[in-house]
């Protein structure tokens, strides 16, 4: 190996360490085995143990390479699947037993060593997929993600989880059926504490073994893309955990996390946090971006806790924190980081989604390092999610003291790229289920989960969803158990719901209004905003050619029998879609599907159509096309004029050819 890539990843500039550091299969002097390489600058010595030499630190001790920080050991005769771990002794003589940072397999929890993986191999069937989406413009198609912990979206009946084999069979065509466009998963990255969700990562460059190897996780990405369905993961570079085999001082000292007093912890995770102004480290974190896309084909990641790297502040209390050179409480270290970060993958990678998880209201997320922006492409909309779900958890007597919480989001939406984001965050601890935050009977929660998902599917922003809403779970999410699927297919109330969310997600599919402009208001405007007394609001939604669906979402808890909707112009207006029909679980009070507009001013329109809105319930409407109007020259009775025309037409063309 040259000298070349130590010295780009020495100077923060290598986004391919995966190709030097880690273990690899090689052939040297026609004997297989593999070559290991660590970064540890501050270790005596380095060795490898594991399996294949019984654990003696002595039997196997690694070469300084030629930066005086790196080690290299080629072994011969080990086999793939064989575990082993870097022995580092530690400037004041500890020995500590660490997994491979950039290792590509693991033993499955509580176990801790890594595993010998050779990654290539896998023959995949995307080239197609990735035809299709390389000329697609993500801002412009639709997007409904279905957020996943694989752990627990099914379980096998003794509790033991599916494989990423069961899941290429099960979820694979059941995210197809369901009309969902992207799943996004929860870390897969190797992590030892299943409380964590994923979001306690040790291994950054494996995928967690208890579901099955890494070529078994590239066949389901390799399956989601054979159904057309784009792979979101969850990625975590804000922190790590301090198990002993990770990270935390690597070498028995910070490492990867930073020796500043201030900037070392994250106090209420119990956690450190990556040292951004370290070379080493961004390419370690760019690296480990770019090899998800590399070798396991993934369509985007989706940056877990931004706004927790961007605060020198964040959870902190003053005293806690040192300003930065400005006297600010940005963290520049990290904001140049999240910069090359996305230029890097983008550079790469063009059709690649990268989705800011900032809860913050930190300006320019998803413009361009160029013009002071972070260079994502998506945001979360956490200021939509925040306002609506306390909206919705209200009695809808008081939802009209609470009406800008349905109508605020407009005042920014077009500030950056959204993603409307009902996530895993919003159903544990405490905080209910999506249907459980609604409040009334039994039926009526299913109606306001109805009207609410109607409301959202037609406002600007790309959606997701997490799993178990779309039939209904009154509990909360329990990463120890799957979902309660036996809901839907035993009670009618559930069974229904799903059928609303499969026909609700096709029909966005299938409307370029509801996802085709999000960037300006030439894609929305507003018809009632301010209808809070009633608990209502209206809108159009378009597309570039010019075609509209009106949106009415009604949040009473009462029936609003005479409402008058103001409409763009006069003519026939259907209702193609309605949260309140009988098949959806609802009363089946819209039955006049086909109404006229009278000249009738209502919400500044000349004309308005008598809408009889039942309550908790959500309407589109699109304009019949009208019918072309007749000539009346052409519908006289003119027959025997016709016929001597003709006559006449044809002799004279006799005539020329004589």
């Amino acid at each position: 190996m040259t000298d070349f890539p130590l010295y780009l990843y020495h100077h923060g500039k290598n986004d391919r360490i995966y190709e030097i550091f880690g273990a690899h299969k090689e052939v040297r002097d026609g004997k297989e085995g593999y070559i290991f390489r660590v970064w540890a600058p501050h270790a005596r010595s380095v060795s490898v143990v594991g399996d294949f030499n019984d654990w003696n630190v002595n039997a196997n001790v690694m070469y300084r390479m030629i930066d005086g920080e790196s080690f290299e050991l080629f072994i011969p005769d080990v086999k793939q699947y064989d575990t082993y771990k870097y022995c580092i002794t530690a400037a004041d003589g500890r020995q500590l037993m660490k997994a491979d940072p950039v290792g590509f397999h693991t033993e499955t929890p509580p176990a801790t060593a890594s595993k010998l993986y050779d990654l290539d191999g896998y023959e995949w069937k995307d080239a197609a997929y990735f035809e299709a989406i390389g000329k697609r413009n993500i801002f412009v198609s639709p997007m409904n993600i279905y957020e996943v912990n694989l752990l627990s979206w099914r379980r096998h009946d003794d509790g033991n989880y599916y494989s990423y084999q069961d899941l290429a069979r099960e979820l694979v065509p059941y995210v197809k059926e369901m009309g969902y466009t992207h799943v996004e998963f929860m870390p897969v990255t190797e992590f030892p504490f299943e409380g964590s969700w994923g979001y306690q990562v040790t291994g950054y460059y494996a995928v967690t073994s208890r579901m099955g190897t890494p070529k078994d996780f590239m066949a389901l990405v390799d399956a989601f893309h054979a159904a057309g369905i784009g792979v979101i993961l969850d990625w975590v570079p804000a922190h790590f955990p301090k198990d002993a085999q990770g990270l935390y001082e690597f070498d028995g000292q910070p490492l990867y996390e930073s020796s500043q007093w201030d900037r070392m912890e994250h106090k209420s995770w119990g956690t450190r946090r990556f040292d951004y102004g370290r070379n080493e480290v961004l390419s370690f974190l760019i690296s480990d971006a770019c090899f998800f896309f590399d070798k396991y084909h993934v369509d985007g990641l989706r940056v877990d806790a931004v706004a927790s790297m961007l605060y020198l502040d964040y959870d902190k209390r003053p005293g806690e924190w040192v300003p930065n050179i400005y006297g600010e409480n940005k963290n520049l270290e990290a904001i140049a980081f999240l910069r090359k970060l996305n230029e890097a993958v983008f550079l790469r990678y063009p059709y690649a989604l990268m989705i800011a998880e900032e809860s913050t209201a930190w300006g320019l997320v998803t413009k361009p390092g160029s013009v002071g922006g972070l260079g994502f492409n998506f945001k979360w909309n956490m200021g939509w999610m925040n306002d609506m779900l306390s909206y919705i958890c209200l009695n809808p007597y008081f939802r009209m003291y609470n009406h800008s919480k349905l109508t605020f989001s407009m005042m920014y939406a077009f500030s950056e790229n959204y993603v409307l984001p009902i996530s895993h965050d919003e159903v544990v601890h405490g905080k209910c289920s999506l249907i459980n935050k609604m409040p009334g009977t039994y039926e009526e929660k299913f109606a306001g989960v109805r009207s609410f998902l109607g409301y959202m599917m037609a406002h600007p922003g790309k959606k997701l969803n997490f799993m178990g809403y779309e039939f209904g779970q009154f509990k909360e999410w329990d990463y120890h158990e799957g979902l309660e699927f036996f809901l839907r297919d035993t009670y009618e109330l559930h069974g229904k719901l799903s059928l609303y969310v499969n026909d609700l997600n096709h029909y966005y599919l299938s409307t370029p209004a509801m996802y085709e402009i999000e960037d300006s208001w030439d894609g929305f405007e507003w018809i009632a905003p301010d209808d809070a007394d009633k608990n209502i609001v209206a809108f159009l939604r378009k597309d570039k050619a010019g075609n509209e669906v009106i949106v009415v979402a009604c949040f009473s808890g009462i029936d609003m029998p005479d409402y008058r909707l103001g409409v763009p112009s006069r003519g026939k207006y259907r209702v193609v879609f309605c949260s309140d029909d009988a098949k959806y679980g609802g009363d089946g009070k819209i039955t006049k599907r086909v109404i006229n507009a009278t000249k009738k001013l209502s919400h500044g329109k000349p004309y308005s159509i008598p809408l009889a809105m039942p309550k908790m319930s959500c309407l589109y409407l699109v304009k019949e096309p009208e019918a072309p109007k007749a000539d009346k020259a052409s519908t006289a009775k003119k027959t025997p004029a016709k016929r001597a025309v003709k006559s006449t037409a044809s002799a004279t063309k006799t005539s020329k050819n004589k």
